[in-house]
């Protein structure tokens, strides 16, 4: 059960309560690279992304964020360390959102300053805390404790100003400390949380990783917003993101393929068909579990819950709907006909 928890807004996106558990991304363009960058973002946008972060480490970056605002649909955040100036600017410029690390901005007058302009421009700041953000005299390692006290001493900052457009995020390498972080703190304060596992690594070991971790706050209903973080192309960071969701039934995106593992019995290149069927089908959002299967054993018996299916044979396979057979086909021909009906669904 999700955890009802405020709202806040991202510019056309709501976070927290009962909303929608949103997708974001964070490019790695030279936010300065207007063209590269903006063009980025719109790739991103078709992928499913709902909100993205840019890094803005000098103020050409600050100032891009303008016009990349205005090129784009989807809310801007502005991702700031060490220097609140590009906060106060990234903010003047029509940033959505700012994200701040209490562990580099750590003088309360620089703080109040950015807190003041927010306030102004109405739009939140997200506290994101990971290991850099402890306070090293009193905590020696990044403690689940840790991570909760430093965002709560930040927070408690910006509530003496009778600031409240806040999200939190405490994130870690290590799945078990981010988890306990975000168990400790919702019990703590209910502002909404934005969830990831930092530092999780390339494509094959993060997603495994960030699958485990953010699955987890999912299912504990301890998320409202998140980032798959991947040393990879941010593109695949959606293409997990909106998986996750997908796995625990949150949320839908396309249809449904399911397929079984390859084993001896399999006579069709099934991993071909896998491809194939996703690729041709990634547009198509009908609500709809699709089937495709390496054997008559795991073909309509196994998958027949599935809304339509393929099971191989020798050079052939079944082709089937609602668990029933409609017929044998040759397998050069089986892509063909699934789509088909896939599409049939699609229009009805």
């Amino acid at each position: 059960m999700r955890k009802k928890r405020r709202t806040i807004s991202v510019g056309n996106v709501d976070i927290g309560g009962d909303n929608e558990i949103s997708i974001q991304s964070m490019t790695n363009t030279k936010t300065s690279d207007i063209k590269t960058t903006v063009a980025q973002i719109l790739d991103l946008e078709k992928e499913g992304c709902e909100i993205i972060r840019v890094a803005v480490p000098d103020v050409d970056s600050a100032n891009a964020i303008k016009e990349i605002k205005s090129k784009i649909n989807i809310p801007i955040i502005a991702d700031i360390h060490f220097d609140h100036r590009l906060a106060l600017r990234s903010v003047e410029n029509g940033a959505d959102g700012l994200r701040l690390n209490p562990g580099n901005i750590n003088k309360k007058r620089y703080i109040k300053l950015v807190v003041k302009k927010a306030k102004e421009k109405n739009i939140p700041i997200r506290i994101g805390v990971n290991a850099g953000s402890i306070d090293r005299k009193r905590y020696k390692h990044p403690t689940p404790e840790a991570l909760v006290d430093s965002a709560l001493n930040h927070i408690k900052i910006l509530e003496k100003m009778n600031y409240e457009n806040i999200k939190v995020s405490l994130k870690s390498y290590d799945v078990n400390t981010t988890v306990k972080s975000y168990e400790i703190f919702s019990n703590m304060r209910d502002y909404p949380l934005h969830v990831g596992i930092t530092e999780a690594g390339d494509f094959f070991k993060g997603s495994i990783r960030s699958s485990i971790g953010i699955g987890i706050l999912l299912y504990k209903g301890l998320c409202d917003t998140f980032r798959v973080s991947l040393t990879a192309d941010p593109m695949k960071e959606v293409m997990v993101a909106k998986e996750i969701l997908n796995s625990l039934n949150i949320r839908q995106f396309g249809i449904d393929i399911i397929s079984c593992p390859t084993c001896g019995r399999t006579e069709i290149d099934i991993s071909k068909i896998v491809q194939t069927v996703k690729e041709r089908t990634r547009d198509i959002n009908a609500n709809l579990k699709v089937a495709i299967m390496g054997c008559a054993v795991n073909g309509p018996g196994e998958a027949r819950d599935a809304d339509i299916g393929i099971a191989g044979g020798k050079k052939e396979g079944l082709l089937f709907e609602k668990g029933e057979i409609i017929g044998k086909y040759p397998e050069d021909k089986l892509i063909e006909l699934l789509i088909e009906r896939i599409k049939k669904y699609e229009n009805d």
